[in-house]
């Protein structure tokens, strides 16, 4: 059974200012010394990483469709162990949904498992008195989901703040702030920088954050939010545990060193992997691609996670050194998993520029942004998967890869040609997977790294892999729907 303050952050659509908004409110509260935790609903690394600088704390992401809707409640429990304020930030609209199935996936179903009232964030630059039958449509729309108050972003003038205060008091809808226009700076980094400036703490990424606290904190009634909070019933139901998820498996006598690409503020994969990692018998490292210029010690295996963007391919080039090391790594026979811009990083060459050379293909950057959950079967065994499982990942890429799947792919999926590449122990795709929805691979990654009579292989061309025909370049020339969602705070 779980006690936990929590509410949902939401709004009618996508640039409402949600993000922002709880952003800062978790900042207020934390500057306010209150232990408190940030969540994101869905697969977006940016925004968890800023709800967890915010925080203080690791933010994490709550996606039904990754890791199955019962563990949605569990998941939370675990994150929020030791918060008295929980901030869960939804996507896109309340009742929207990434895949068009929101009493799955959407916003309002992760704040109906949870039990979480909700705080619906308008902006209301250009509305008057109909402001409240948009928020009472909210309201009624569906049973499950308590909707406990309105933050009005954008508001134009004194006289428009009362008036739409005046409109939702007539239909007993509680309004928790109020922001003017400019009163909430935009300084979050650009998208594209993704989770990076959090991963390397910056200065910017951290005085960001610090505004976006002062701001909220003074528009918002900060008491009123977390007494709505606190109206939040008891969870039944344990916590997760990535210990007693691994209970089961036999621990190695010899703990193994798996490097984990991020930085000190974030790593660029969800926070369960290191946790599940941990709990299977491995001694985590953090690598930065972008910085460090050779593995940790004692590394045998790495995890390159989907959260790193592709923007920084001419960084990624220029560290020559740890290209050298993780392609020696690759080589001696260690397991390399590679997410999302880990596939080109692997690859010879990415926009003409120098990579790993580990996998013979290369990589260019696309006109438009491949982006959706996919429901993937392994083709063949790996330490991932057995030959025919089925897992659900999730891709956003703009990069081409050329050929798209090597002699043994590393996923097939309905409608598409199979993408990525199995050689040797490197599994490498633009898929990006949630651990917790397959714990299993943590158990299998540890035991294939853990410590052994290895036999180096001397470095040597990789044979040639069969260029597919490409016909399945319909995928790389869809914009998916859902990608609008994380090219706006």
């Amino acid at each position: 059974m779980t006690s936990q303050p929590r509410l949902v952050v939401s709004a009618p659509s996508s640039g409402h200012g949600k993000t922002a908004i709880a952003v800062g409110l978790l900042a207020a509260c934390a500057a306010r010394g209150v232990t408190a935790a940030g969540f994101k609903v869905g697969p977006d690394h940016t925004d968890a990483a800023y709800l967890g600088l915010a925080a203080g704390r690791a933010g994490r992401n709550l996606d039904p469709r990754l890791v199955g809707s019962q563990r949605i409640a569990p998941l939370f429990a675990h994150g929020a162990a030791g918060a008295h304020f929980s901030v869960i930030e939804g996507a896109m609209g309340l009742f929207d949904s990434l895949t068009g199935q929101p009493e799955i996936d959407g916003t309002a179903a992760v704040a109906a498992a949870l039990r979480a009232p909700v705080l619906l964030v308008v902006d209301v630059a250009a509305m008057g008195h109909s402001l409240a039958a948009l928020v009472h449509g909210f309201r009624m729309f569906d049973e499950m989901v308590h909707l406990g108050g309105v933050v009005l972003n954008r508001v134009a003038s004194p006289r428009h703040e009362e008036m739409l205060r005046t409109a939702l008091d007539d239909i007993g809808m509680p309004v928790l702030g109020a922001l003017h226009r400019g009163d909430l700076p935009a300084v979050l980094p650009a998208r594209s920088q993704g989770p990076v400036p959090v991963a390397h703490r910056s200065v910017e990424a951290v005085r960001a954050v610090r505004r976006l606290g002062e701001a909220v904190g003074g528009a918002l009634d900060l008491d009123r939010i977390m007494a709505l909070a606190g109206t939040a019933p008891v969870l039944p139901g344990p916590a997760w545990s990535p210990s007693e998820t691994m209970e089961a498996a036999e621990l190695p006598e010899q703990r193994p060193v798996i490097a984990l690409a991020g930085g000190p503020g974030a790593p660029y994969t969800y926070v369960e992997t290191a946790e599940l990692l941990t709990a299977a018998g491995a001694d985590v490292a953090v690598v930065d691609p972008l910085r460090d210029e050779a593995l940790p010690a004692g590394t045998r295996a790495m995890m390159i996670g989907a959260g790193l963007p592709e923007g920084y391919a001419e960084e990624l080039s220029a560290n020559r050194r740890l290209c050298a090391a993780v392609a020696q790594l690759a080589h001696d026979g260690a397991p390399i998993v590679a997410e999302g811009i880990g596939l080109p990083w692997l690859t010879h060459d990415f926009d003409g520029r120098p990579m790993c050379g580990i996998i013979d293909a290369s990589a260019t950057t696309g006109t438009q942004t491949v982006a959706g959950y996919r429901e993937a079967t392994a083709p063949s065994t790996s330490y991932l998967a057995p030959a025919g499982a089925r897992i659900t990942g999730y891709k956003q890429h703009r990069a081409i890869v050329a050929p798209r799947a090597g002699q043994v792919p590393a996923w097939t999926w309905s409608g598409g040609t199979p993408e990525g590449f199995v050689w040797r122990q490197v599994h490498a795709s633009q898929l990006g997977l949630h651990w917790v929805g397959a714990p299993e691979i943590a158990r299998r990654l540890v035991a294939a790294a853990s410590p052994r009579p290895v036999t180096a292989v001397p470095m040597q061309p990789i044979p040639p892999q069969p260029v597919l025909p490409p016909a399945d370049n319909s995928e790389e020339a869809t914009l998916s729907l859902t990608a609008a969602d994380y090219q706006n705070h």
